[in-house]
């Protein structure tokens, strides 16, 4: 890996993740669902629907990576 990919020092090097739409994805759907565990004013209904889209897009990212690959 080359050092544009992966920072070799200091914060950037353990937020570098954050870059993929993927983890940007599940970050919120964690916070979302902390939000509600903590006392948030959060429906079950709202909690469960941010849940189900961040894996749907989590999901659809995926397939869109998978897409991307020459066949081989």
């Amino acid at each position: 890996m080359s050092n544009e990919t992966v920072p070799a020092s200091g914060w950037a090097r353990w937020l570098w993740p954050l870059r993929s739409r993927k983890v940007q994805v599940a970050v919120a759907t964690i916070v979302a669902a902390w939000a509600a565990q903590a006392g948030l004013a959060l429906s079950e209904e709202t909690v469960l629907t941010v849940v189900g889209v961040g894996v749907a897009l989590i999901l659809g990212i995926a397939h869109e990576d998978a897409g991307r690959r020459p066949a081989g």
